[in-house]
């Protein structure tokens, strides 16, 4: 493997990252390993994590098991829990002193749930065996619910860990592993008794930064063969539509105002008006954009009588550079333009969430030292991803201080066992590409970890 120094111009989103050069030394060591990366191993780790399910609020069982897999690695693992069904999984590889410390983190609940119940009819009309909690091996690919994301992109930070703690590497800052609950854009499940609104949108991340477990840097794994060092917010906004309770027989005979009909017409300016959003503030690596979720309006049981509220949810994507307070503001303008234009429509609404996206700076050290592991991989200067849309944890870690970069796997290609779409992308990981994240993670936490700390 040739290493090399690679300091290059503009990249596509208009910011100059350097990638500092590796010493002999830290090659030695990221070598080292390397060669302690197996992909049987990360097969392994990604069927194990599939076939513990971890719907968000349910996640306690796989993080049980994660901490005993980095027990046995020799970190000093443990699980820690936030409720009695949901936790985290945390460990430690000291370093000798006089370094800093790294974060590998990446979050373990699943997107959907994996049962008919809940998933059934509004994921599709049944599930695919790619959206179940079990795991199915296929050449180089393996299958099942969240295979790819999250828990395709958490088995490389163990595989990281274990790789670098059998190299038995003299690290002078701690290798610590975060891998956590809530960290899919959900409130909290109300079935099974399940009771807390909070346990999702970051809320395991969040706790294990209030409990203690903190470093220098962070480098998240979440989806996209890319260094990023900025992304987008989400601002959730109800919207309710207000009309007059009435009856289909007396629809011609008393006064008619069907909130579901004038939620629509929001609805329907409010798709025209999500694009030209977006075209303002895409900048940097983002584009947010926007989308109507979920309608909810009258009684399924009765299809004779309207309701007299019609509510719906809207998710509009923020830039780093956009508060939520401002963001509010252009929301507000949208609805009023809509409702100027349509004097018989009534409406309240509120912001009802709201998580600011945020930015490393992209000459932050864990930013250059992620460029330079992609670059000795890749063979050429880094080229960002741009135009992105998705947020991760990274908001809540560098909200809080963290210095963070993001990195992940590709998209399936064209020899994967299933057509990509969304659930796809979620739910099919090539192995080939974990192999190749966790190489990255290595390079990237040795070279963090291997350095004097520098004077603040």
């Amino acid at each position: 493997m040739l290493f090399r120094s690679s300091p290059h111009g503009p990249d596509r989103a208009g910011c100059t990252v350097t990638a500092p050069s590796t010493t002999r030394t830290a090659r030695a060591h990221i070598e080292a390993a390397w060669a302690q990366i197996s992909a049987d191993r990360l097969t392994e780790l990604v069927v194990g994590m599939v076939d513990i399910p971890s719907p968000t609020g349910e996640e306690a069982p796989l993080a049980r098991w994660l901490a005993g897999e980095l027990a046995a690695a020799g970190l000093r693992a443990r699980y820690q829990e936030i409720d009695d069904r949901q936790g985290n999984a945390v460990g430690r590889l000291p370093g000798t002193g006089g370094g800093e410390d790294v974060l590998l983190y990446a979050p373990i609940d699943t997107l959907t749930v994996g049962d008919e119940a809940e998933d059934v009819p509004w994921i599709g009309p049944e599930l695919r065996p790619d959206m179940t909690p079990r795991a199915q091996v296929r050449g180089a690919h393996v299958i099942g619910l969240g295979a790819s994301n999250p828990k395709g992109h958490g088995a490389p930070v163990v595989a990281a860990a274990e790789a670098i703690a059998a190299a038995g590497i003299p690290l002078r800052g701690d290798l610590v592993v975060g891998l956590a609950a809530g960290g899919m854009p959900t409130n909290g499940r109300t079935t099974r008794g399940l009771t807390r609104r909070n346990a999702g949108q970051g809320v395991g991340c969040s706790f294990l930064l209030e409990q203690g477990v903190w470093a220098d840097h962070a480098v998240i794994a979440k989806p996209g063969w890319a260094v990023a060092w900025e992304e987008v917010g989400l601002c959730w906004f109800e919207v309710r539509v207000r009309g007059a309770f009435g009856y289909v027989g007396s629809r011609h005979r008393m006064p008619y105002r069907n909130p579901i009909a004038h939620a629509a017409t929001v609805i329907d300016a409010l798709e025209r008006w999500f694009p030209e959003y977006a075209v303002r503030h895409t900048d940097g690596l983002v584009a947010p954009q926007g989308v109507v979720a979920a309608v909810e309006g009258g009684w399924p049981r009765m299809a004779a009588v309207t309701p007299a509220l019609c509510r719906f949810l809207v998710d509009l994507r923020t830039s780093p550079r956009s508060t939520p307070a401002q963001v509010r503001r252009e929301f507000a303008d949208a609805l009023r333009a809509i409702t100027d234009a349509h004097p018989d429509v009534e409406l309240d609404w509120d912001m009802v969430l709201a998580v600011p996206g945020t930015r490393t700076p992209p000459d932050a050290p864990v930013v250059a030292a992620a460029v330079a592991a992609w670059e000795e991989l890749e063979g050429r200067a880094h080229a960002p991803i741009v135009a992105t849309s998705g947020a991760t944890d990274a908001n809540i870690l560098r909200s809080r201080g963290l210095p963070t970069a993001r990195i992940g796997m590709d998209r399936i290609g064209p020899d994967a066992p299933l057509p990509l779409d969304f659930p796809a992308g979620m739910n099919v990981v090539d192995i080939r590409e974990a192999v190749r994240l966790t190489r990255h993670l290595v390079h990237t936490a040795v070279s963090l970890c291997t350095r004097e700390r520098t004077a603040s």
